[in-house]
């Protein structure tokens, strides 16, 4: 797929800080300004940013023409809860969502449920449209000349990404049981897949090839980060569970200056990205970190952007006070 065919899309999380939350509109922005297919924002475990992800879903529905994209965890929550989020988001004129069940928090008291009501993502699929469809059972037109409405065969519907592990859930024992739980979502109603992070093309298509094989049939998003730093990239592990890539650990830790080290995210980022497109993915999910210099580079170095839309001369990727995400 060529550069100009192929979709992309960006992740934000919630600002941890004031100064951060002050610095996100202008990154938003500039991310709205290549016209990407959607920017999805992050929501802690358990509802712990619920409030700072609505405030950034809403600043991109008010101040953009980019669809946002709500994340959605279910563990830990009981069913009402869910369904009075959903709505919170659909009434805010969220339409797109991805579901996560998400980690069990810790530190809970002995004997109370870790999970919560809904136990799989593929349960929360179907909840966001069962919430979906009693919020919008239908739609109705006037009939010309008559005192009468039509009621309508096409009901609003949303869309639902899940998650997508190229190399395995944590928690699964084989790529059957992935496979078989993004069959599950399908059914639910998912109509597409995001990737975990990871590092060697091949990992993707090896994985897309045996989903196609077993019956999914949404397209499946590959998620990618220009690495810019050895902390980075420890924290990509630390969140991902993938192996160390060996050979882009060593460049980073090698090189001494951090402008060295960005170019060296950024090219890896890129060829990566190239090698996907090339070989039939359907876009590129782009996991940002709250910046937007490194992700739109890569696009840059791929062709993707127009002159008018290309970055500016960097900028320090990150302020002392901004953390990563938990």
């Amino acid at each position: 797929m060529s550069c100009t065919e192929a979709r992309y899309s960006f992740e934000l999380y919630p600002p941890r800080n004031e100064r951060a939350a002050a610095a996100l509109p202008a990154t938003i922005d500039r991310l709205a300004a290549v016209r990407p297919d959607f920017i999805s924002v992050t929501f802690g475990a358990g509802g712990s940013s619920r409030t700072a992800s609505l405030e950034v879903l809403r600043y991109i529905l008010e101040h953009t023409d980019v669809s946002p994209m709500a994340h959605l965890t279910c563990v830990g929550s009981s069913t009402e809860e869910v369904n009075r989020l959903i709505r919170e988001f659909l009434d805010a004129g969220v339409r797109r969502f991805l579901a996560v069940r998400g980690d069990p928090p810790v530190g809970l008291p002995e004997g109370e449920d870790p999970i919560g009501d809904i136990r799989t993502t593929a349960e929360l699929v179907q909840l966001i449209h069962r919430v979906q469809a009693e919020r919008v059972p239908y739609g109705e037109l006037p009939v010309p000349g008559l005192h009468a409405r039509a009621v309508l065969e096409h009901r609003e519907h949303v869309q639902i990404a899940v998650a997508a592990f190229p190399n395995g859930h944590p928690s699964s024992r084989s790529v059957s049981q992935d496979i078989d739980a993004l069959l599950a979502k399908q059914a639910a109603g998912a109509n597409l897949g995001i990737t975990q992070l990871f590092f060697h093309a091949e990992d993707y298509f090896h994985f897309t090839q045996r989903a196609a094989e077993a019956g999914v049939t949404f397209p499946i998003l590959p998620g990618i980060m220009p690495v810019t730093s050895p902390a980075r990239l420890k924290r990509m592990l630390e969140l991902s569970g993938e192996d160390l890539p060996s050979d882009l650990a060593i460049e980073l830790e090698v090189e001494p200056t951090d402008e060295g080290r960005r170019e060296i995210g950024i090219a890896w980022a890129a060829r990566l990205a190239q090698r996907l497109l090339d070989g039939g993915a359907p876009g590129l999910h782009l996991y940002t970190f709250n910046q937007h210099e490194a992700v739109l580079s890569v696009l840059d170095r791929i062709g993707a952007l127009a002159d008018a839309d290309r970055p500016a001369r960097p900028t320090p990727e990150k302020s002392a006070t901004e953390k990563e995400p938990a």
